[in-house]
């Protein structure tokens, strides 16, 4: 009885007229010494309950977000031919790594207000880590400028592949030097710039064999790391002698 009830409240809810259903290649990456960064693909459909509505064509935009660290931005100005440090913000939490990927051009398949609501682009994304100063929008866009040119942040237009206006893909392509953690995905489906569906997955970045090994020496015994890191600098810096010594003779 109670499983009848249950299959009749499912019914009598409303289903909404396009899911995602997706998936990626690996939900897990490994940290190790040789590791120089991994490709991910990421997969999925959109599902209906009934024909494709009429009107704008669906777009699909996928972010993969990090694990967010604080971040301390310093505005440098040249006083007397020398480039001093004028100001400081810290921001408390910001994206470790930041990636949009799209189906076309951003302003054309997701409105402002949409963009705003969910943090979708790399913009929003900064703004959400709120910067509370008078003059933050210069500090935003500096870190954002920083970002992307370093590759932690980037927007790739057009990498999304639509086929049917159902079944998509993209490759995205994570560094080397990634921050342990984990790491969100999130898949959008808009139409006319309206988002009208979201699914969210994770996937786990893990140190692995000495890395991790070191990694939480260093974390949860701090002291002990240090002795150790000393003592195999002197060691190492003993061995060089010895081994010059030696060829002189």
């Amino acid at each position: 009885m109670i499983r009848i009830l249950a299959a009749l409240l499912l019914m009598a809810l409303p289903l909404r007229a396009e899911e995602i259903v997706s998936g990626v290649s690996q939900t897990g990456v490994s940290i190790t010494t040789s590791f120089d960064g991994a490709a991910i693909l990421i997969y999925g459909a959109a599902i209906r309950d009934a024909p494709a509505p009429d009107g704008p064509l669906m777009e699909v935009i996928i972010t993969v977000e990090g694990p967010e660290t604080p971040l301390v931005i310093r505005k440098k100005e040249r006083v007397a031919g020398i480039w001093v440090n004028r100001g400081a913000v810290k921001i408390a939490s910001a994206p470790s790594y930041y990636a949009v990927a799209t189906t076309g051009d951003l302003t054309d398949i997701l409105k402002p207000a949409e963009d705003e609501k969910y943090h979708i682009s790399v913009a929003q994304k900064i703004q959400a880590s709120g910067v509370a100063v008078a003059d933050q929008a210069d500090y935003l866009a500096a870190l954002q400028r920083i970002k992307v040119a370093s590759g932690s942040y980037k927007l790739a237009r057009e990498t999304v592949l639509l086929l049917r206006q159902a079944l998509f893909r993209t490759d995205v392509t994570l560094p080397a030097n990634l921050v342990e953690g984990t790491y969100k995905v999130r898949i959008f489906l808009t139409r006319g710039g309206m988002v009208v569906d979201q699914q969210d997955s994770q996937i786990e970045v893990r140190k692995e064999g000495i890395e991790r090994t070191l990694y939480r020496l260093a974390m949860d015994q701090p002291l002990e790391y240090g002795i150790l890191s000393l003592a195999l600098a002197l060691l190492a810096g003993l061995a060089a002698s010895e081994l010059f010594r030696r060829l002189r003779l």
